[in-house]
């Protein structure tokens, strides 16, 4: 691009429309525009986590604390999963900061808090549920294309605890989130009589017309944007 100039959030949009509308790839858009395709993932990733506003231009330091880095730094080192997913998870700005507190980590360095701030909010601590609490929670996430942070908000549970819960799931049903510990196990499996498994997958379903209706606001409302900004296409 030659010299670097910094872009609005009405020209990031018009960059990464095409792949948030399923027209372009991240590697097409960074070619065509001469940027580095890590800039453009990021402003793909913004836009899926907070709308239009995720492309300002930022005002200053985000905020993290000590217990949301550390969760987020085990999950990368210990629970191996990949570096952007932990960021998507916990609305990190970009993966060079997460590279940085893994440094610390393996430096054996202290993670500090920055500053108190939204982020703090999640949970990095598990809670005890019911069986009937883990089938609610799970099909919640699952009916909202695993939306784990709305989740943890909502149900006051833990991104391992949740995780968890949604992969035994996926590969197992209703089965795997049963408390497999001695003799709980025998009480977990009669919590559920055939009806509350009925109003259970009821829920799922309306759960899941819920997601389905607010996406259809989502689109509507994207018309809109595009209307009012004509450089939108």
């Amino acid at each position: 691009m030659g010299k670097y100039k910094r872009l609005s959030a009405d020209e990031r949009w018009s960059m990464i429309e095409p792949v948030i509308n399923n027209q372009g790839s991240i590697d097409s858009v960074a070619k065509n525009h001469g940027i580095h395709r890590s800039i453009v993932r990021d402003w793909v990733r913004k836009y899926r986590a907070d709308g239009f506003a995720g492309l300002e231009n930022g005002k200053g330091w985000k905020k993290y604390t000590k217990e949301l880095k550390q969760q987020a730094v085990e999950d990368v080192v210990i629970h191996k999963c990949s570096k952007q997913e932990v960021v998507r998870k916990y609305r990190i700005s970009s993966r060079s900061v997460l590279t940085g507190w893994i440094k610390s980590y393996n430096s054996n360095k202290q993670l500090e808090t920055t500053s108190t701030g939204r982020v703090g909010t999640i949970m990095t601590k598990g809670r005890k549920t019911t069986l009937k609490e883990r089938i609610k929670i799970t099909e919640f996430t699952i009916a909202r294309n695993k939306d784990y942070k709305t989740a943890m908000e909502k149900f006051e549970v833990s991104y391992p605890q949740l995780y968890s819960w949604v992969k035994k799931y996926v590969q197992e049903g209703q089965d795997g989130l049963q408390d497999r510990r001695g003799k709980n196990t025998e009480k977990e499996e009669s919590q559920l009589s055939e009806i509350e498994k009925l109003k259970l997958e009821n829920k799922k379903l309306k759960e899941r017309n819920e997601f389905l209706e607010m996406q259809d606001d989502f689109g509507k409302k994207l018309k809109e944007l595009e209307h009012r900004y004509g450089r939108f296409r």
